[in-house]
């Protein structure tokens, strides 16, 4: 059966939200009808209507672009029965925008995502420091400016935030904002359509550049090469770069080492995950911003069960939000527990090795079965180690039982794997921010 353009816009959204989010608010919607100039779609209520709208528009317009529907209006219409609108009155109508801004339109920018609607906690500090350093005085602090930190941590909100401050402080200014998966996609269009010439002239003729995961020219040797010369361009005309990633460059597996040295020219700054009092404060911020009153009872609830990231953490809270919402009930410790019930369960489920050598092999691109070979290779054996010493950091297992589970090791080769990543943990900065990161996932 041939996939629906709402089915296909879906499974873009899905890649750009959290599960909870998604689930609540896109889940139950449901296509009428593709007119071609506009697409009509059904929800719950005239409350879905209304948050979808305000809260998801940046998401819903780039799902649009990508299936190359960018020029086309998106109509909700709430149940039950409602009459669909005529045509040149649609509800919410999205147009693809240029991503190069001449300062006076924040395309591709989340008006959310401010400096001052960003919570700073010990785990951000410095990256949140740099950041507003970079945006108040853009080439003249630190360029290039490198953001890591793993996912839903906060390193989007502070791209978005540097671009929409910089364009209020100098709307003469050039900024682009964008993915490393859009810049090759865009590439890769110039050249199948003969336009290089116009796609290089756009991206090196910007006063500031932000490109968001940059971790995904991993391995991708066209694209590498044409952002190379992109950099080196803006480099060289003192124009600002900011970049973010899940890992600090020298951790990006399959990058170039020409890239990886100028990645490094400026200032790296990591993102760590929250501590408790500093998921309050989002969880309170963002109830604030949605007008609901958030009991400290419930926050703390939330904040002291939800330990994956952020994303998960405001998911979780939209969901409670709505489902009071829908129900007419007031948000109280007995109805968070009752919502959150089965995502908390989730979220609290006992970790073991297997999925800590899952984990470790995704991070590192390297199959299961690498991991417990006996390939003693630098980029096998390193991650190994960093497995074996999460799985005594985080689980009861033996050392003879982790040595077991890695292709039957001696418990001596686990030991000194677990010295190897301690002494490395006190030596080099970024090393240890990619190992607390790794284990505060788990927790």
């Amino acid at each position: 059966m041939e996939t629906s353009i709402w089915d296909q816009i879906l499974a873009r959204i899905e890649t750009k939200v959290n599960r909870h989010s998604f689930s609540t608010w896109f889940r139950p919607t449901m296509l009428v009808a593709d007119g071609g100039r506009s697409i009509t779609v059904r929800v719950p209520n005239a409350l879905f209507k209304d948050w979808l709208t305000k809260h998801y528009s940046v998401v819903l317009s780039e799902a649009l672009a990508e299936v190359r529907r960018g020029e086309t209006s998106l109509v909700f219409v709430a149940e039950p029965g409602a009459a669909l609108p005529p045509p040149d009155e649609p509800i919410l109508t999205i147009e693809e925008s240029d991503e190069v801004v001449d300062g006076t339109t924040p395309a591709g920018l989340n008006a959310r995502y401010t400096f001052d609607t960003f919570i700073v906690g010990p785990s951000n500090q410095f990256a949140h420091a740099a950041c507003r350093a970079v945006a108040e005085a853009p080439s003249r602090s630190y360029n290039p400016l490198f953001i890591y930190g793993g996912v839903g941590l906060g390193k989007t909100h502070l791209m978005h935030a540097v671009g929409q401050f910089v364009l209020q402080h100098d709307r003469t200014l050039k900024l682009t904002y964008i993915s490393s998966e859009r810049f090759m996609n865009e590439m890769i269009n110039a050249v199948r359509y003969d336009r290089i010439l116009d796609f290089r002239e756009r991206y090196r003729s910007v006063d500031v550049l932000l490109v968001d995961d940059i971790q995904f020219v991993s391995g991708k040797e066209g694209t590498q090469t044409e952002f190379f010369h992109t950099f080196n361009a803006l480099y060289d005309a003192q124009k600002q770069i900011v970049l973010s990633s899940d890992r600090p460059p020298h951790e990006i597996p399959a990058l170039e080492e020409r890239l990886r040295s100028r990645f490094e020219w400026g200032l790296i700054a990591d993102i760590q995950s929250p501590d408790l009092e500093t998921k309050v404060a989002i969880l309170k911020r963002k109830a604030e911003a949605e007008a609901v009153p958030l009991p400290d009872t419930v926050a703390l609830y939330i904040a002291g069960r939800i330990k994956s990231n952020i994303r998960e953490l405001e998911g979780s809270l939209i969901r409670l939000i709505a489902y009071a919402s829908l129900t007419g009930r007031e948000i109280s410790l007995e109805l968070t527990q009752e919502v959150l019930k089965n995502v908390i369960e989730q979220d609290e489920k006992a970790v073991t090795i297997e999925s800590i050598q899952k984990f470790v092999s995704e991070y590192y691109q390297l199959k299961l079965v690498e991991l417990k070979s006996k390939n003693n290779s630098k980029s096998i054996a390193l991650p190994r180690q960093i497995a074996m010493y999460m799985c005594k950091t985080l689980t009861h297992a033996s050392l003879p039982e982790i040595g077991r589970s890695f292709g039957g090791k001696h418990h001596s080769t686990v030991i000194h794997s677990i010295k190897k990543v301690d002494e490395l943990r006190k030596r080099d900065r970024d090393f240890n921010s990619i190992i607390t990161n790794f284990l505060q996932s788990f927790r």
